[in-house]
């Protein structure tokens, strides 16, 4: 019997993936599994009520995204340490988790792989991110980030809005929209509208 095991929180709003997860903890005897959440909101009343050593979070989640949840509950819990468990490696996601605070990046499809030895590696204190995520910050260190005014038309691009629909939208002239599209296409190395849409959604600079 271990005498302090790591304690984890597990936060995914699919009761499958968190069944998988709590099997998984289970064979290893420094690692117990204090409590599970389906939501963001849940898991922060979850994080404060068992203020777990790891807390394991899915990104995508109705409600409170995973990303809301880290900021929350790292606003009241600086030294949480979170690892992000997600099937999407873009950059742009990627970035933002970091930001947030998380801790480690892990891809859902390496989990029986990495995932024992990344916990431990977090309650040690150290960083880690799947090589998938690393491959796409490094990929993509150089290039020129949109604008927050790029995103915004980017987002309504990836909804189906013509140039006019998208200059009614943003109070801007349609002149000022084709201006930022123009830029979008060559910032993100994009053939077409469409093609710069599905970048923008594969690298999480967007979601829809």
């Amino acid at each position: 019997m271990v005498t302090n095991p790591i304690r984890v929180l597990t936060v995914d709003d699919h009761p499958v993936f968190r069944q998988g997860l709590t099997s998984l903890l289970a064979d290893h005897p420094d690692l117990q599994l204090v409590a599970e959440a389906s939501s963001g909101i849940e898991g922060i009343r979850q994080f404060r009520e068992h203020k777990p050593d790891v807390t394991l979070m899915d990104l995508q989640m109705p409600e409170m995204s995973g990303l809301d949840a880290i900021l929350s509950i790292r606003g009241e819990f600086p030294e949480a340490r979170i690892i992000v468990l997600t099937t999407y490696s873009g950059d742009a996601q990627v970035l933002r988790a970091l930001k947030a605070g998380a801790r480690a990046y892990l891809l859902k499809n390496t989990l029986h792989k990495d995932l024992i030895e990344t916990i431990r590696a977090v309650h040690r204190g150290k960083k880690t991110l799947s090589p998938e995520a690393s491959y796409e910050l490094a990929e993509h260190a150089t290039d020129d980030p949109l604008t927050p005014a790029e995103i915004s038309v980017l987002r309504l691009i990836a909804n189906g809005n013509a140039n006019k629909q998208i200059a009614d939208q943003l109070s801007v002239t349609e002149e000022t929209v084709k201006g930022r599209v123009k830029n979008i296409l060559s910032k993100l190395d994009a053939n077409d509208r469409t093609h710069a849409a599905i970048i923008g959604i594969k690298r999480g600079i967007i979601d829809l």
